[in-house]
């Protein structure tokens, strides 16, 4: 546990995140409720914590520094990332993580009450047929679908300033883009894998 704990901690320093104990806690926590349900449920393919801590927990906070204030919507959220970590670092924005998987919803609830998570909403539906009141001012995308596919999933979603944030591989350069973009190449420690969080308009 205490290696895990030096690694999230020097892992977050080098990302330029002070990291309160309160936090560490609950964020190592919240991967040890990750392993425990993946036994059962299949939640990610990541079941080692010190992983677990490099590809999901660092590369969450990865994308802290581009959150604003406001609604966030995490589309094809799977066990809450990053969605959770955002929920759990900032208590100024207001969090909803969609998941058509039901299993994954389930284990998301669990983390939101286990973890007392007032500003995080789960909710169990498909993203193009969800609908709410309320518009979201940025719309996160970890691992859920294309460029295009996501905008037209969401887009009676967000609002008309709104912005995505799409935290992709080295091979998004693949997809086809037609909107203007920022490319924004972060590094995630200790993983080797090259990670953007690519930003654009709604």
């Amino acid at each position: 546990m205490q290696k895990h704990k030096d690694l999230l901690i020097e892992g977050s320093t080098k990302l330029g995140i002070e990291l309160s104990v309160e936090k560490i806690e609950k964020l190592l926590h919240y991967l040890e409720l990750i392993i425990k349900w993946n036994k059962v449920h299949n939640l990610t393919a990541i079941d080692d914590p010190s992983e677990g801590v490099k590809k999901h927990l660092l590369d969450s906070l990865s994308i802290l520094s581009f959150i604003k204030k406001g609604r966030i919507l995490d589309v094809g959220s799977g066990a809450g990332l990053p969605g959770i970590v955002i929920a759990l670092m900032r208590d100024d924005v207001g969090v909803t993580s969609i998941d058509s998987v039901g299993k994954k919803c389930r284990f998301m609830e669990h983390a939101r009450l286990d973890l007392n998570l007032i500003n995080f909403n789960v909710v169990n539906d498909r993203v193009e047929i969800y609908n709410t009141n309320e518009c979201f001012n940025q719309i996160v995308s970890r691992a859920f679908a294309t460029f295009k596919d996501t905008k037209k999933l969401t887009a009676h979603l967000i609002c008309p300033e709104g912005e995505y944030l799409f935290m992709k591989g080295k091979h998004y350069k693949m997809e086809s883009i037609s909107e203007d973009f920022i490319e924004n190449k972060v590094n995630v420690p200790f993983v080797s894998e090259e990670r953007f969080i690519i930003q654009m308009k709604a």
